[in-house]
């Protein structure tokens, strides 16, 4: 009484009502592949799924009647229930808790409904990207229902080029030393790096080799190194010496091997390996071998003095320096007599200038 009645409201009242019947009746009438009707039940949870579209749940790993729902919350069967063992639920009310919404009524959804009807809000991704915990390229295509992921499978057919974008993401997690280095690799490295430094014409003249500038240019250097290596297991194979020196061309190559030689001739005719990896060359090599060179070696064309490690007829150090003409002047007679008295039979001249330098105990 004193109301008025909206005639278009409930106009659209009864529409809305009988397009519900028929959906009810064409629901009931949904058969399954192997041709039985749904239960009621299923029905129901369809309608709850069109209702609320954001509360579709999907069983977590685990069971436990825990499941993750569209709209990315968490929702769990507090209590025993049947439906907790469903793949699909809707969740028809819920009320919130500290982690995770408890549910209060839910239906089941079957998962071919959910298939039919909600396709069209389904995304499909593709992605490949390095994956840090098993240590490969990952290339999957991944199905998804908002925050449910309905299937996840490898992708058959990967783009070459984004799965060295991936690689070198990986690498540059892992860091430089997930690289097969040698000690020639460093060696060389150390080097380029010495050469760099000293060379007249300026370091421009030289490529950086330092951690940093390697993994900044990933790119340039190593990434045309790269097919076929998607896992950090592969790098074993990769051509790191080629990625590496592929950065010098043919006229620096050689003028590498002018500046910085790898080993150095002694008196004794010994070609003794020098140590690039330490501050500044090192030449290890035993005192008799030296005998009548007169000063330090130098490289970098004479501008860097060479330290020379002078060894026991054992091999062990006896003397470190840098200025081997003071060492013949200073050192030497006192280093003499004690290498005298522990190795007799061996040379030891009083006139290290004028003294013929051997690899042997004495001189031929």
């Amino acid at each position: 009484p004193g109301m008025e009645t909206d005639t278009g409201t409930v106009r659209r009242i009864r529409r809305l009502a009988q397009q519900v019947e028929r959906q009810l009746e064409r629901l009931g009438r949904v058969s399954t592949s192997t041709g039985r009707e749904k239960s009621g039940a299923v029905d129901t949870g369809l309608l709850l799924a069109f209702a609320y579209p954001d509360r579709i749940g999907r069983a977590r790993e685990g069971g436990g009647g825990r499941f993750l729902l569209t709209g990315g919350r968490g929702a769990v069967f507090t209590e025993a229930a049947a439906l907790a063992r469903s793949e699909f639920i809707v969740v028809g009310a819920l009320d919130a808790g500290e982690r995770e919404a408890r549910i209060q009524l839910a239906a089941a959804l079957d998962r071919d409904l959910l298939e039919r009807h909600f396709a069209g809000a389904m995304s499909v991704t593709e992605s490949v990207a390095w994956d840090p915990r098993d240590e490969i390229v990952a290339a999957r295509r991944v199905r998804r229902l908002g925050a449910l992921v309905l299937e996840d499978e490898p992708l058959r057919r990967v783009d070459p080029e984004a799965a060295r974008v991936a690689m070198l993401e990986g690498i540059r997690r892992l860091g430089l030393g997930c690289l097969p280095w040698t000690k020639g690799l460093e060696q060389w490295r150390a080097r380029v790096a010495l050469v760099r430094e000293h060379d007249p014409r300026g370091r421009d003249a030289w490529p950086d080799l330092c951690d940093d500038a390697l993994l900044a240019s990933l790119e340039t250097w190593l990434a045309p190194w790269l097919d076929g290596v998607t896992r950090r297991d592969h790098l074993a194979r990769l051509d790191l010496a080629g990625a590496l020196h592929a950065r010098l061309d043919w006229p620096s190559q050689r003028r590498l091997e002018e500046l910085a030689p790898t080993h150095l001739e002694v008196p004794s005719g010994s070609r003794i390996p020098v140590d690039y990896s330490s501050e500044g060359p090192r030449l290890a090599v035993r005192l008799q071998e030296v005998f009548g060179l007169a000063r330090s070696p130098c490289v970098v064309d004479g501008r860097v003095p060479v330290t020379m490690e002078l060894l026991s007829p054992a091999r062990r150090p006896v003397q470190v320096t840098r200025d081997l003409a003071s060492f013949w002047a200073r050192g030497y007679h006192d280093v003499k007599k004690e290498l005298k008295g522990r190795y007799p039979k061996h040379y030891w001249p009083d006139d290290p200038h004028e003294a013929i330098a051997t690899r042997r105990v004495r001189p031929r």
